[in-house]
Order: structure tokens, then sequence, then C-alpha cells
């Protein structure tokens, strides 16, 4: 018996990630492949180039996405830098902190943990006091938007404390990019790694990153050879670099760039102020209407992310069935706690062509329709004016 073809239901992408991608996208990929080595293909990865270099912020010549998901743009990142015996300083208020730290001890350096609240942003004081007693430390690393709460830290502080004691930074971006202000040059960033599936509006699959000046000299003047050859910048930069000369070094996801091509393309023209006072103004948006229904967020609003929003289940309910009523009868993904807030918090996201008031309307009467219907302790009737109040001010 023949297997039919798969045909997805059409979902609405309101969880971590990945979000709703735009149809431009979708498009674009379906273009006829061409060779990874085509002079059409090569103009096509130097403008991708650039327009990642808007998106960083940042004129960085090394600027340039991974052939694999937003983990590999974090592996690039420390099998570049970390070298065996490093010290490394990892700040972790959530997972992936946490998975920065694996990253650390599998290239064969040293973490020195600091540790906050989950849901509370990176205290900088506590990086000092880190600093100070470990002067012999190497890099810094913190994620700048902690997916699995909705924190988000204050990168500029952070990168100058770890210069003010002589150390590069490693910063995770992977949910603020393209929806929240990442501003490579002006922070002065390292090294920095993000994903097309979240606020970029594209599939998953590729991690853009970029390295300055200080991080290229620490890869190319390691004691130890790149421990992964796959994510080895000094072999990839053969491909990715720059001319009309390229030297093989893998395949290509050719189609998959061709769609952050078409990602880069829709950001440049809305502009990233737009695009991050989009996220503001659709945050506000849903705040109101679940803040209506007695709903409360985890992380305080001076930190909190607009394009992430970890909201306090109420007590009583059943968080997998809340989403799976969500996803089957509405079609409406949102996605669950991790870790510490584990059947805790809904995890609500607000990315890239997923901010956009349809969608904020659906979440907030989907909701309050499948709390009601499960006896939940909320506010009915008040969700959707509130929602349409913040919608219509401009």
């Amino acid at each position: 018996m023949a297997i039919p073809a798969f045909t997805p239901p059409v979902r609405t992408l309101m969880g971590p990630g990945p979000s709703d991608v735009h149809p431009r996208i979708l498009e674009a990929m379906s273009r006829p492949t061409i060779g990874h080595l085509d002079p059409l293909f090569i103009e096509m990865m130097e403008q991708t180039k650039s327009m990642l270099q808007y998106a960083f912020q940042t004129e960085n010549p090394l600027t340039m996405p991974v052939s694999a998901p937003g983990s590999a743009g974090m592996e690039t990142c420390f099998a570049n830098l970390v070298e065996p015996g490093d010290k490394v300083i990892v700040c972790q208020n959530g997972v992936f902190g946490g998975r920065m730290k694996e990253n650390v001890e599998r290239c064969g350096g040293t973490p020195l943990m600091i540790e906050d609240e989950w849901g509370r942003a990176v205290d900088p004081q506590k990086l000092e006091d880190a600093l100070k007693a470990n002067p012999d430390a190497k890099i810094v690393a913190f994620v700048h938007a902690e997916t699995s709460t909705g924190a988000q830290s204050d990168a500029a502080e952070l990168v100058a404390l770890a210069h003010q004691h002589d150390c590069l930074t490693i910063v995770d971006a992977v949910t603020s990019l393209g929806g929240t202000p990442v501003k490579v040059d002006e922070w002065d960033i390292d090294a920095i790694y993000s994903g097309t599936q979240k606020c970029l509006s594209c599939t998953p699959g590729l991690s853009p990153i970029s390295f300055n000046k200080r991080a290229l000299e620490k890869v190319r003047n390691r004691q130890s050879t790149v421990q992964s050859w796959f994510l080895d910048l000094n072999l990839v930069m053969g491909y990715w670099g720059s001319g009309t000369k390229r030297a093989y070094h893998h395949t290509a996801p050719i189609n998959a760039l061709y769609g952050l091509h078409e990602a880069l393309r829709i950001l440049e023209a809305e502009g990233l102020e737009n695009a991050w006072a989009r996220h503001r103004r659709m945050h506000n948006a849903l705040k109101a209407g679940l803040e209506a229904m007695g709903l409360s967020f985890v992380v305080d609003e001076a930190h909190r992310l607009p394009q992430l929003n970890a909201v306090t289940i109420p007590e009583g309910v059943d968080d997998a069935a809340v989403r799976n009523r969500l996803l089957n009868e509405f079609n409406l993904e949102i996605g669950a706690g991790l870790g510490a807030l584990a059947g805790k918090v809904w995890r609500i996201g607000l990315m890239g062509h997923a901010a956009r008031a349809e969608n904020v309307l659906l979440c907030v009467s989907a909701l309050e329709a499948v709390l009601n219907e499960r006896g939940a302790p909320i506010n009915s009737g008040v969700a959707l004016s509130a929602v349409q109040k913040v919608l219509a001010a401009r």
C-alpha cells in the first residue's frame, strides 16, 4: 500500500518557535534549485550576508548563516572560541544558559556558572563579582533573550563588563534578532548567533552568526584544532568568504537559503525599527487581553520580551489539556514551559509574521473559550475589547 503524501494542516504558530512563515518565503523556497557554486547563487550569498549585517546592525565581514539550526550556531561560537582549559563564565537564567555550559564542557573548557532565577534578567553585579574572582577567565557567555522564560538581559552592560576584564563575549540572540534591538557593533559583541525560525519569519534550519575582529583573531591563533570539522570557521570561510572563487566545503541548503534571502528582504522593506515597534505593539495588545482575563506574566515588565510571553497557568488548570484543545479545535499552537517552569506556564510567541493583530485576537478568544469550558477562574467577556482598544490606538 502506497504511503500518501504528507499534507500538514494550516496552523497558527504562537509557541516559542517555529513561528508562522511568511507566504513569500514559502514561495521563494519552491523556486528551482541551482548549484551551490553557481555564480548566481554566490551572488545571492553575498546579498544574504549584506542583509544579515543590517539585521545584526554590524559591519563584521564574518556575518553569515550556518547551514544548520540555531543550536549549531551556538556550537559554532563555542567550538571556535573555546580551547581546552579555557575558563568561561556562563550566565544562566533559563534552559539555554545550561546548553552553553554543556558546549563549554564538550570543548574541554571549564564553565564558571552564574545563576539567576528563571524569569529574571542576568544580574550584572553577579557577573562583575565573578570576573573579579576569576581574572584568568577568557570568555563570558549569556543569552540575550531567554526563550524558556521570555526574559531579556542587558546585553550592552554585560558585554562592557566582560571587556573591562579582557574577556571575549558569546551572545545568544536566537529569539531577539528581528524582534527587539540587537546592535552588535554599538554593543561591541564579539560573537553572536541566532536562528531563522523566530522573528525572521523563516523556516527552521539556518543559524545566522557574526564574529568581530577580536573573535576572529582568537579563531586564527588557536593552539588546538577546532574540534568540529563541519563548524570550523577556518574552513567554512573558504566557502562563505568574499570574491567570486569559493572553495567547496559542504553542499549548502540551497532552497532554505532562498527562504532566508526573502525573509531578510521583507525585514529590510519593513525596517528594523518598525519591526521592533510592531512586536511591541502586538505584545501590548496580547498583554491587555490576558490581564483583562486575570492571567499574569512570569517576567517583570522591565525585562519582558514582547515576542515571547511566559504566562502563569491558572490554579487547577491542566496545561496539556488546554494546549491540546487549542491545537485540535482552533489549529493554534502555544508552547509549554520548560525545566523549572514545566507545567507552570504557557509560552506564547509573537514572532515575525506571527506578530499581527489577527493572531492576537485568535489567541485571546480561543484561550478564553477553552478556559471557560474547563471552569477556570478567569474574567469572561472583557478580553477582546481590551485587545481591540490597544489595537485601535496609534
